[in-house]
Parts: C-alpha cells; sequence; structure tokens
C-alpha cells in the first residue's frame, strides 16, 4: 500500500491503478449517480480521462477509503494547497450492504476524511456541496459539525436543482 494513512482506525490510500475498474462500478451505481451533479452512467475511456486529468493535477487529491481492510470508497479533494478546499466522496453502496457494514463505513470515512483535511492536508476551511434533496447526506454532514452557508441553483440533466453549500472549520486547539 502506497502512502497508507491511517486516520481515526480508518485507512485513507493513494488510489492504484487496479483500483479503478471498482471505482467506475462504485460510480455508476443508480443511488450514486442520482446524488451526483453528473448522472450519467460513464464509460470506461471517460473514466480513464478523468483519472489522468485527476492525477497529474496538483490542487486534487483522490484517496480510496478501506474500511475493515477491504477498499470500500473514493475521497476527493480539491482547491488544494490553498487553506480551503472542497470535497465529496461515494462509497461501495453494494458491498457495504450486503455486508451489513454501510453506515459504519459512511460515518468511517467522513471521520476520516476531515481528519486527513485538517491534519495532514492542513486545511483551515473544508466545504462541500449536497444536493438539496439529499438529506440523509445533509443530516450525515451536520452531524459531523458542518454548517449549510448557503444555496445556489445548478443545472442536473438540464433541470434547476437547489444545492447546498456546506463548511467545517478547523476547530482551534484551546
Amino acid at each position: 500500500m502506497d502512502r497508507a494513512r491511517i486516520v481515526g482506525g480508518a485507512v485513507l490510500r493513494d488510489v492504484q491503478d487496479d483500483d479503478l475498474p471498482v471505482m467506475l462500478r462504485w460510480r455508476n451505481h443508480p443511488r450514486v449517480r442520482a446524488a451526483s451533479f453528473e448522472t450519467h452512467e460513464i464509460g470506461e475511456d471517460e473514466h480513464a480521462r478523468w483519472w489522468a486529468t485527476a492525477r497529474s493535477d496538483a490542487g486534487k487529491l483522490v484517496l480510496i477509503y478501506d474500511h475493515e481492510g477491504a477498499a470500500a470508497g473514493v475521497v476527493t479533494y480539491a482547491g488544494l494547497p490553498s487553506g480551503t478546499a472542497r470535497w465529496g466522496f461515494y462509497l461501495d453502496l453494494d458491498g457495504l450492504e450486503r455486508s451489513g457494514a454501510l453506515l459504519r463505513a459512511w460515518i468511517g470515512l467522513e471521520r476520516a476524511a476531515i481528519e486527513h483535511a485538517f491534519g495532514p492536508l492542513g486545511l483551515s476551511v473544508l466545504r462541500g456541496e449536497v444536493l438539496a434533496g439529499n438529506e440523509p447526506v445533509r443530516r450525515l454532514h451536520r452531524r459531523f459539525g458542518f454548517e449549510e452557508i448557503g444555496v445556489y441553483q445548478r443545472i442536473v440533466d438540464g433541470v434547476p436543482r437547489d444545492v447546498v453549500v456546506i463548511q467545517l472549520n478547523r476547530k482551534e486547539e484551546a
């Protein structure tokens, strides 16, 4: 494992080339696409182009989240190395539901992503965007201290959709 990162009992690690097919499968899951800004099914060529661009972009970091020893999700950061970055994630919904670990993995990924942002990445502010109708994800983010700081409209599949901007500030040590 290249540069494994142990964070809050979870592992965030660099993407390996053999992770790419499972990442694509997870990203193309109908429920993941429904919660995303780009909802079309992504083909292998498009995925390969995205990966080539992402890994050569110094302002972007893509990591695999390992849960209980198995790859279970993807965490992305954009806007690095500034003190403020945007993040996003998606999980292996089918595999985690089959094993009964979806909620634990979801919470573990969120915790690991936040700790990594404010620890090794040295961020002061972590931002994200969530479709307004995605109440489960909004609730989870609020549980971890994110504030909803704004709403804007974005065209998704030709339809204007409300998007909630979330933000979490690093807590200063007393």
